[in-house]
């Protein structure tokens, strides 16, 4: 029997392929782009476990080609469309609603027809919406309210993904993500606005001055790799209590914690503004807070293991491994 990842040659998906290789799985990327240079040498350790796939999740003539090419017993739905700027959701509006929804249903009925045991999707804090107070931790069961079609189309998901499965035997749930940064992080056809995160480490390994200033994102910043381990820990749970649960670190990370980890990691780095006292304490993100993940805890016992020091450093080591200088 394999896993399917959908989104598997993007950014999160890759990691979500090592992950689930690592802990045995054996896995079908599915994805519109092809595998790039950069993806197969990410995953060369575990190539043998790894097949690729591609197509479109709005095609579902080849979902179901695919379905009757495996034996899928479990799908990781992370194929999206990442538009997070009002300008690219003003451009693309019907695209974004296509792909992040419609997407979603075309996965749920490819499962339901190769009798799927599991379907996990992959949403996000943009569930949650703007406007909270920047320390409140988000809860699952807190009222939503997400403005962007990004935000809407993953929280429409969230609740179609979890009816497909009572009604057709599905076990589903939905991992909420935070503020991911890590390998693999790249423009793509559908994900053109990059972090934060990608930002500061592309200088650090060029060897250019950083300018300090918080953007108004998550400052629950989580490492890849530890995003796709609590979405496999997700897959792989004997049982789940919940339809849906936070995956991050859960902890916010201040703009000097930040410059900390990175003088760590490249020692004599330098930054355009000099830390201030406000800027040690602030978060990095002006938007959401920490998210729980309690539930994440008590129904599968995962535990992040990357602190920001860890993740900058394997994020910046990871840069240099590869030549990925941009």
């Amino acid at each position: 029997m394999a896993t399917l990842v959908t989104g598997g040659t993007g950014f999160v998906g890759p990691n979500i392929v090592r992950v689930l290789a690592e802990k045995g799985h054996d896995v079908v990327s599915l994805d519109i782009a092809p595998p790039d240079d950069l993806v197969r040498r990410y995953l060369a350790p575990w190539k043998d476990q790894v097949i690729w796939e591609q197509a479109d999740i709005l095609d579902m003539a080849a979902l179901e080609r695919v379905a009757s090419d495996h034996r899928l017993d479990k799908v990781v739905h992370a194929a999206v469309y990442t538009a997070v700027r009002e300008d690219i959701e003003k451009a693309d509006s019907r695209r974004i609603i296509d792909i992040n929804l419609n997407g979603t249903v075309n996965l749920l009925e490819m499962a339901r027809q190769a009798r799927v045991k599991r379907f996990v999707y992959v949403s996000s804090g943009g569930v949650y919406g703007e406007g909270r107070p920047p320390g409140e931790p988000l809860k699952e069961d807190m009222p939503l309210d997400p403005r962007s079609l990004y935000g809407a189309t993953k929280y429409a998901s969230e609740l179609i993904t979890r009816r497909y499965g009572d009604l057709h035997g599905i076990e589903t749930a939905s991992g909420r993500l935070s503020g991911p940064y890590g390998p693999m992080e790249r423009v793509t056809g559908h994900r053109a606005v990059m972090s934060m995160m990608y930002d500061w480490t592309g200088k650090a390994v060029r060897g250019e001055p950083i300018q300090v200033q918080p953007r108004p994102s998550s400052g629950d910043l989580t490492y890849a790799l530890d995003i796709a381990g609590g979405l496999a820990a997700l897959l792989d749970a004997p049982a789940l209590n919940h339809s849906v649960y936070n995956v991050s670190r859960g902890i916010m990370v201040t703009l000097g914690e930040l410059v900390e980890a990175f003088q760590e990691a490249v020692p004599g780095i330098q930054f355009i503004e000099p830390v201030s006292r406000e800027t040690e304490t602030g978060g990095v993100g002006t938007g959401r807070g920490p998210m729980d993940t309690t539930r994440l805890r008590e129904d599968t016992g995962f535990q992040p293991q990357y602190d920001t020091a860890a993740g900058v450093k394997d994020y910046i080591q990871w840069r240099r491994d590869f030549g990925f200088l941009q």
